[in-house]
């Protein structure tokens, strides 16, 4: 059978004339794409960044997406005014929807739509903009940035500084990256962040790049301190003075307001997943289980834990819906699976990392179906207690992580899933835990059952941010997914959602020394 003919295809969405659903300010916009599936249903692929107090955003995250040409890829872009920090979406206020195929959208290139409500009707004048460019560059630019007497934009304070990168296009300039907001600084250092070159100049070293440095305002009505255009070639450590020029017509002897500083603007080739796994990386997997007592007890069924006469529960099928994804990279398929917070025989002292076959000395079972037994062994022998503490599974995996780093024959990514209901307890070793792992070849998915808070796990899970440890050491890379199963029920959607970012990504963006497989193949997608 021929191979699929697949590339990849980066999105770009801005929206104009939203409705306003704001008392007293502007709505907040945030775009999530949806693809549906051959049993016709919706799963999230992505969201963009929320924009605070606009009507007509310019999105910095872009959307990027496998493109089959001989399969019809329908896409949803919906849009909504986001006004809290919950993943659902269901509390925040619709703005409009886009239903389309990836191919109107290809063959288009740029495609301008009206928004409409659920029930069809128009979302006011609210337009969207897709477009899409495929993605034939894998190299990305690591950035670090900084700036210093920038003009100050504030009567009190002073001024909340950002960058904005602009990839020029035929007809006008296409937002590339954004970055964060530096509170009250005319010095500021931004977080080293990476674009990729295709996102900036199209691959050209020599093609213009417009910069631009805002005053953020909380209304929206941010303030332009000044601007400068470059090229890749001229970025690499360089300094650049930002024109204002309109204080430059006004103001006679006017030279900038202010210098942003290039310290860092490094090219490096990003190896895809694909890459590593034809190359012989092996991912190991993990699995740890939540037996803390505010699941419920197992024999009620009103427990998390408890296995219905169908014989499933949302623990079972978070572990099919990953574990079915991931052993096909694994050629013995033999995970280590364990539990924590449970009273365990034959002491009943409370465990955080007691294998489910109660063996220490081979905590391995053999593929998904393993894991599955071992689980409905496992859950009648021991007591539910607690607390909910992550960071000993962390530390435990990230101990073969390291080995694996150490040994410059190997060629292994360890992936850990930890299936929880609640509140974690040891937030503050488990930052530092996740800060460690995020040098090593780790990434960790999180899947939230039940219905309890999981602010908690959002704020683990570095979509906002690096994570930073209690001491304030930034992870190196963003290495945690959180999951909200009732969000995601169908089998499939648990992992598309999950691997995502931090398995198809968190795998690349290591330097290729840690995986020192035969990258050399020719491998034509």
């Amino acid at each position: 059978m021929a191979a699929q003919c697949v590339t990849k295809v980066e999105l770009t969405v801005s929206c104009e004339n939203l409705l306003d659903k704001d008392i007293g300010s502007k709505s907040d916009p945030l775009c999530v794409l949806l693809m549906s599936s051959t049993d016709s249903q919706w799963y999230e692929l992505a969201r963009t960044e929320k924009v605070q107090n606009c009507l007509s955003p310019k999105f910095a995250k872009k959307f990027v997406i496998d493109y089959y040409f001989e399969i019809v890829q329908k896409l949803k872009f919906g849009v909504y005014d986001i006004d809290n920090k919950t993943v659902d979406l269901s509390d925040d206020d619709f703005l409009g929807e886009l239903e389309c195929t990836l191919g109107q959208v290809v063959s288009s290139k740029k495609l301008i739509r009206p928004l409409v409500l659920k029930n069809k009707s128009p979302a006011g004048k609210g337009t969207i903009t897709v477009s899409g460019t495929e993605i034939k560059d894998n190299r990305v630019v690591n950035f670090e940035v900084q700036a210093r007497k920038l003009d100050n934009k504030d009567l009190f304070g002073k001024s909340d500084p950002y960058l904005e990168f602009y990839k020029q296009t035929a007809t006008s300039w296409q937002l590339a990256h954004r970055t964060e907001v530096v509170k009250n600084n005319l010095n500021p250092t931004w977080r080293p962040f990476r674009i990729p070159l295709q996102s900036l100049c199209g691959g050209d070293m020599d093609k213009p790049i417009k910069v631009e440095c805002y005053d953020y305002d909380n209304d929206g009505s941010h303030d332009l301190i000044g601007t400068f255009e470059t090229t890749m070639k001229r970025l690499q450590e360089a300094e650049f003075e930002c024109i204002n020029s309109k204080k430059k017509q006004k103001k006679k002897g006017y030279k900038n307001s202010g210098v942003v500083s290039v310290k860092l603007c490094q090219v490096v080739k990003e190896y895809t997943f694909l890459d590593y796994i034809m190359g012989g990386c092996q991912i190991n997997f993990t699995v740890a289980i939540d037996f803390t007592g505010s699941n419920g007890d197992p024999r009620s069924p009103q427990s998390l834990h408890y296995i219905s006469p169908q014989g499933v529960n949302e623990y079972l099928t978070a572990i099919w819906s990953v574990g079915n994804v991931i052993q096909d990279y694994d050629s013995d398929k033999m995970f280590p699976a364990f539990g924590f917070g449970a009273q365990i025989p034959p002491n009943w002292q409370v465990n955080h990392e007691f294998p489910l076959n109660f063996n220490p000395a081979n905590p391995f079972c053999a593929g998904v179906e393993g894991i599955v037994e071992a689980y409905r062994v496992c859950l009648p022998q021991v007591k539910l207690y607690g607390p909910t503490n992550f960071s000993p599974i962390i530390n435990h995996v990230a101990s073969f992580a390291n080995q694996a780093l150490q040994q410059t024959t190997a060629s292994q990514y360890f992936v850990l899933l930890i299936i929880t209901d609640g509140v974690i307890t040891d937030m503050d070793e488990t930052r530092n835990a996740i800060v460690n792992a995020s040098r090593l070849p780790m990434s960790i998915i999180i899947i939230g059952v039940g219905g309890a808070d999981f602010t908690a796990m959002e704020f683990l899970d570095g979509d906002d941010g690096r994570l930073r440890s209690l001491s304030g050491e930034t992870a190196m890379r963003d290495i945690v997914q959180f999951v909200p199963f009732r969000q995601f029920k169908n089998v499939g959607d648990i992992f598309i959602l999950a691997k995502k970012h931090k398995l198809e990504c968190c795998v690349v963006v290591l330097p290729a020394v840690v995986f020192p497989c035969t990258l050399s193949l020719s491998i034509s997608l």
